[in-house]
């Protein structure tokens, strides 16, 4: 790149210089839409010369010679408190919505859970009946060990007293 930034018009494109006569002509033009506009005012009675003298300072640039306004653009209005509809469905976005979503399915998880309707339910039912089993199990050979040390403590007990007797 060259010292002092570049040269030339901005991308290589061609200076375009506008001719004398089509500066007038648009000039001619400009005073002709500016006295349609006066004449429309004065007919209607809206404003006075003085104001019309104000109306041609005010607008600066291409705006007056542009009274087109931008279709895209969407007017705000605004609303009273009474108008506002609160009461009415309003819309979620799509994460809000999801998040909804996952809340009821896990309830209705857990519902069936409780009920012992899922899988993971039936499960861990059989794993509690297993466990349960297996503490019975180990209740009843306690039991019987107990009982059969008892037994075995009378008997000696009874042996020795008959030992003493003789």
């Amino acid at each position: 790149m060259p010292k002092g930034g570049r040269k030339g018009g901005h991308k290589g494109q061609a200076r375009q210089y506008t001719s004398p006569e089509e500066i007038e002509a648009q000039l001619h033009a400009e005073k002709q839409k500016g006295k349609k506009r006066t004449k429309k005012k004065v007919e209607m009675g809206l404003q006075s010369e003085d104001e019309e003298g104000d109306y041609q300072q005010k607008c600066k640039g291409v705006e007056g010679l542009r009274d087109i306004e931008n279709p895209n653009r969407v007017a705000q209005t605004t609303k009273k408190v009474t108008q506002l509809d609160l009461d009415g469905p309003t819309e979620l976005s799509r994460r809000e919505r999801e998040e909804i979503e996952k809340q009821k399915a896990k309830e209705r998880y857990m519902n069936m859970h409780l009920a012992g309707k899922s899988e993971q339910a039936k499960a861990d039912l059989a794993q509690l009946a297993i466990i349960r089993k297996q503490r019975e199990e180990a209740a009843r050979k306690k039991e019987e060990e107990r009982k059969a040390k008892d037994y075995a403590t009378l008997s000696g007990k009874r042996m020795q007293s008959l030992f003493l007797y003789k």
